[in-house]
């Protein structure tokens, strides 16, 4: 957790001060992620490349590369996941349709499960996607699809586009002073352009299925990882089902593309044909590290600890946690409680009940402020109450630094009971915090059927069986082979 977060996991509210999206970010796209506040962006980078690059432009491409990196946490270190990828990766290249384009991929050390494309052949997967993942023919599946992207010009195609609508729209609006026909192309185009972004993954998915079955993988592989995504996403959001796209989504809903990838490789052939190479894949991510990395904070069952900013706090029971770059968030399974936690600029003797009303969009109710101490340190807290949802909203001066800490309850029950104890267990770490060890995963040999017997060595916050099915890609009831391999995550 660092920054200010752009979103609060609640419909209709928007925060004040949020960090600025830059430009590289605004541009780039994840065609697999995990998509839980609802939003989905662009399959790829919108920039062409059908000019020749100068020197300028290649240090640029290299300026931006570096700059993408970081804001996904960095190169993650695991030399194994990386020859995995890169002998997938070679492999693939001599099956597709464009055995001269040249590839280069990078490992994100993020927890998230996210790959894309850059139309120069760079291609980012996640850790967190790797770890999902159940064999290496799934890894390949993804890998495929990021490089169908870059070999059908996907980028190009969509920004000639982009640039054609906004085109008739000036034109229709300042040359023929058409104002309201012109916004009404513009909207129309919004459209037009989910639509054909919708296109370009169906036809992403469609020649990665090719380019896998010709490289020997297993084809169905594709369908595999697209169920075990959209079973991640359900667990996540904790609805048990994963939510569709609306109209203006730039993706697919994954049921459709399950379907599509599915009938793709039937019709190269049956289920079985091509190799998995699961246990080259096990071999690889034995050791890799799981979820938040610690430098950003860790969720521990239901406590956040924050060894960087000596910081931690515990949340109440029901809460699930979700540690971001930008904030720590949480919900109640049924999604009527919800609370976020982030850090917030502050101008110098800036009084806290101004910097709640500055970060805050909606009236916020004069009878709910309050200055006092928390736990020695400065506090001023504050109420909103919306149509849907009664808001509790909190900022700690702790040193230099200010935190806002806010839950919501839907309708009009008042989330105080909760919310008090929430911000009086902020606190400074102990000292056996100090130090965190990340999560890892670990390969183990299953010794009976029971897959509750595995479950119980998953060190996760909730749902261990649940997520250790996700994990190895197993239906509920799944019956395990004794002596044969499975993840697990452990500390």
């Amino acid at each position: 957790m660092g920054g200010i977060t752009e979103r609060f996991q609640v419909v209709g509210r928007s925060l004040r001060g949020a960090a600025a999206v830059g430009a590289l970010a605004a541009l780039l796209g994840a065609c697999v992620a995990d998509q839980t506040a609802g939003t989905v962006t662009p399959a790829v980078v919108r920039v062409p490349v059908e000019a020749p690059r100068t020197t300028g432009r290649e240090r640029a491409a290299d300026a931006d590369h570096l700059k993408l990196v970081a804001s996904f946490g960095g190169e993650a270190r695991a030399p194994n996941v990386m020859r995995m990828l890169t002998e997938v990766t070679d492999r693939l290249v001599k099956a597709s349709e464009r055995p001269d384009q040249t590839y280069a991929v990078t490992l994100l050390d993020s927890p998230v499960v996210n790959a894309f494309a850059l139309p120069n052949g760079r291609l980012y997967v996640t850790r967190g996607l790797v770890a999902l993942a159940s064999d290496t023919s799934e890894v390949a599946a993804v890998l495929a699809h990021e490089m169908a992207h870059v070999t059908l010009n996907h980028a190009t195609a969509r920004s000639e586009l982009e640039l054609r609508s906004a085109l008739v729209s000036r034109v229709v609006a300042d040359v023929l002073n058409d104002p309201d026909t012109g916004a009404q192309l513009q909207h129309q185009s919004r459209f037009a352009l989910a639509r054909f972004s919708r296109e370009q993954e169906l036809e992403a998915d469609a020649t990665g299925v090719r380019t896998l079955a010709r490289a020997g993988y297993d084809p169905f592989a594709a369908g595999r990882f697209l169920t075990a995504l959209n079973r991640s996403t359900a667990l996540k959001a904790g609805s048990g089902t994963a939510g569709e796209p609306d109209m203006l989504a730039t993706h697919p809903g994954t049921a459709e593309r399950i379907t599509l990838v599915t009938r793709a490789a039937r019709r190269i052939g049956a289920p079985g044909i091509g190799a998995d190479d699961r246990a080259s894949y096990l071999a690889a991510v034995d050791g890799l590290a799981y979820g938040d990395n610690p430098r950003d904070g860790a969720v521990r069952g239901r406590r956040f600890i924050h060894p960087g900013l000596g910081i931690a706090f515990d949340v109440p029971d029901g809460f699930t946690l979700e540690n971001t770059r930008s904030a720590v968030l949480g919900t109640t399974p049924d999604g009527n409680r919800r609370l976020l936690f982030d850090q917030i600029d502050a101008k110098d003797g800036q009084p806290l009940d101004a910097v709640l009303k500055a970060s805050w969009n909606d009236p916020l109710d004069p009878a709910g402020f309050e200055t006092r101490d928390l736990g020695g340190r400065p506090a001023a807290f504050a109420l909103s109450r919306g149509k849907d949802w009664t808001f509790r909203l909190a900022a700690v001066r702790i040193g230099d630094t200010t935190y806002r800490m806010i839950m919501a309850a839907k309708g009009a029950t008042d989330p105080d009971p909760a919310f008090r104890p929430w911000t009086a267990s902020l606190s400074a770490i102990a000292p056996e915090e100090a130090v965190l060890r990340p999560l890892r995963l670990q390969v183990v040999q299953a010794s009976s059927a029971s897959a509750e017997e595995l479950a119980r060595r998953m060190a996760v916050p909730d749902r261990p069986l649940e997520r250790f099915l996700v994990l190895n890609g197993l239906e509920r009831g799944a019956v395990l082979v004794p002596g044969r391999s499975y993840k697990v995550v452990v500390e």
